[in-house]
C-alpha cells in the first residue's frame, strides 16, 4: 500500500494556486495537474472553432458535439523544466492564458458535459495517488476523498495586482481596472453556476494569502502534507 496522498487545491482566480501546487509537487516528487488548463484549452478550442460569439454567446451544441474531438494533455518539457498544456497535440500554454480565454472560462467552465468530460478524466489521473491538483471542485467534486483538502483566498485588490503584474511581464497592454473587473466577474460566476459551483469543501484547510510571501504559502503546506502523509502511513 502506498502511503502518496492526494492534494487538492481549490480556491479563488489569481490566488497563486497553480504556483504553489506547483512547488509541493515537486517537493513530494508528485504529479502536477492544472484543472484550469483543462478547462482554459477547451475555452481556447471554443475561440478558435468559432463557438464563442463576439457579444459572448456560446454555441453550446456545438461545442458538446464537438467534445470527443478535444484531446488534452500534460508534457514535461526538459528545457524550461516547467509541465505544458497541449491541445489535440499542440503546445497551447500560452495561448490559454490570454485575457480572451480569461474572459470567457468561467462560462466554459459552467456547461456541466465540458465538467462531466473533464472530471472523468481528473479522477483517472489521480487513481493510484501522488498528486496535486488545483481548480475550482477539487476537494468538493473531482477528488472528495483526497486527504488534505486546501480552499485559497485572497483579497481582490491583492489578486488584482498580482494578476495584473504577470500580463505586463507577458507584455499583456491592459489596465488594472480591466483585470481587476475580469477577476470579480469570474469569482460571481465560478460560484453561482449550477453546475459544481466554487465552495470550500468542510474538510478543508483555508490558507488567505494576502499578506504572506510564496516562501511562507509554500512552508505552512508542506506542514499540512507531512501531516496528512504520516496520517496515512499509519492508518
Amino acid at each position: 500500500m502506498t502511503n502518496k496522498i492526494n492534494i487538492a487545491i481549490d480556491g479563488y482566480s489569481s490566488c497563486g494556486k497553480s504556483t504553489l501546487a506547483k512547488a509541493i509537487a515537486k517537493n513530494l516528487n508528485y504529479i502536477y495537474i492544472d484543472s484550469g488548463a483543462m478547462y482554459r484549452a477547451v475555452t481556447y478550442y471554443a475561440l478558435e472553432h468559432g463557438y464563442i460569439q463576439n457579444k459572448g454567446e456560446i454555441d453550446e451544441n456545438m461545442l458538446v458535439e464537438s467534445l470527443h474531438l478535444i484531446l488534452i494533455q500534460f508534457k514535461y518539457n526538459s528545457d524550461s523544466q516547467e509541465i505544458e498544456t497541449f491541445l489535440n497535440g499542440t503546445c497551447v500554454d500560452k495561448e490559454i492564458r490570454s485575457m480572451q480565454v480569461s474572459a470567457h472560462v468561467s462560462a466554459i467552465s459552467a456547461i456541466k458535459e465540458v465538467r462531466e468530460k473533464l472530471v472523468r478524466i481528473q479522477q483517472r489521473m489521480a487513481e493510484n495517488g501522488g498528486v496535486v491538483m488545483d481548480g475550482r471542485d477539487i476537494g468538493t467534486v473531482v477528488l472528495p476523498n483526497a486527504e488534505l483538502k486546501v480552499f485559497m483566498t485572497a483579497d481582490v485588490e491583492v489578486r488584482a495586482q498580482r494578476r495584473f503584474l504577470q500580463l505586463k511581464n507577458n507584455a499583456v497592454d491592459i489596465s488594472i481596472d480591466d483585470v481587476r473587473e475580469n477577476i470579480a466577474q469570474r469569482d460571481l460566476l465560478d460560484t453561482t453556476r449550477a453546475a459544481d459551483p466554487l465552495r470550500r469543501a468542510s474538510d478543508a484547510v483555508i490558507l488567505d494569502n494576502s499578506n504572506l510571501t510564496e516562501e511562507e504559502q509554500f512552508s505552512f503546506l508542506m506542514v499540512q502534507a507531512k501531516k496528512a502523509i504520516d496520517m496515512k502511513t499509519l492508518v
